[in-house]
């Protein structure tokens, strides 16, 4: 069973999230808050608490500032209006997983959490590139090139081309991999540079100026 939390100010957006999410035989609505302080304090007495929807813009604290101070602990969704929302990249550098326009469809919705619950990122690669083409870093961070020097020539390519936005799959077939192969690259990669999923990823080759932004 995904233990789920569901963070909004907005009484019916949380209701609504919480209705579609209780139907699935395989997800519960153990909580629900009304603002960042309020999911943080509830968290901390939910055992295997392993997915938060978060919304970004909240009174007393809101989702980033939150999402920052559960890092390591559940996996964070972010809930947005908009794709292109400022907010939501400071969330992925506070250690979101990923990120759900609050206009998708309840499928989209219950896949997301599966999604995340399941241990991967939830990265739309046309959003993300807008969002890393708007708002990533220019300057290099030697500490953040330093991380790089752990991986090989391989893990290398394979981080630049997920940063451009490819599934295991194309990248199988640009590599000429199995996808079973690149699999194994990724979660080589995640584990030398001690990321936690790829919108980590995704941000660490940026800032570490593997990719520029508008480049594809």
């Amino acid at each position: 069973m995904i233990k789920v939390m569901v963070v909004d100010d907005q009484d019916l957006v949380r209701d609504g999230i919480a209705m579609i999410l209780d139907g699935q035989p395989d997800i519960e609505v153990v909580a629900q808050a009304v603002d960042g302080a309020d999911a943080i304090r509830q968290a901390a007495a939910i055992l295997d608490l392993a997915v938060v929807l978060m919304d970004v813009r909240m009174p007393v604290m809101d989702g980033i500032e939150a999402t920052r101070r559960l890092a390591g602990g559940p996996r964070v969704l972010i809930l947005t209006t908009f794709d292109l929302d400022e907010y939501v990249y400071d969330a992925l550098r506070a250690g979101a997983s990923g990120f759900l326009l609050k206009r998708s469809s309840r499928d989209e919705l219950i896949n997301a959490v599966r999604v995340i619950a399941a241990g991967d990122a939830l990265l739309a690669p046309p959003v993300t590139r807008r969002l890393i083409d708007r708002f990533a870093d220019t300057g290099l961070d030697p500490a953040v090139v330093a991380r790089l020097d752990v991986l090989t020539a391989r893990e290398r390519e394979v981080l630049v081309l997920v940063a451009k936005g490819n599934s295991n799959a194309e990248i199988a077939a640009g590599l000429h991999l199995t996808e079973h192969t690149v699999k194994t690259h990724v979660s080589r990669m995640l584990a030398k540079t001690g990321l936690r999923d790829r919108v980590q990823a995704v941000i660490l080759a940026y800032d570490a100026g593997l990719v520029s932004a508008g480049q594809r």
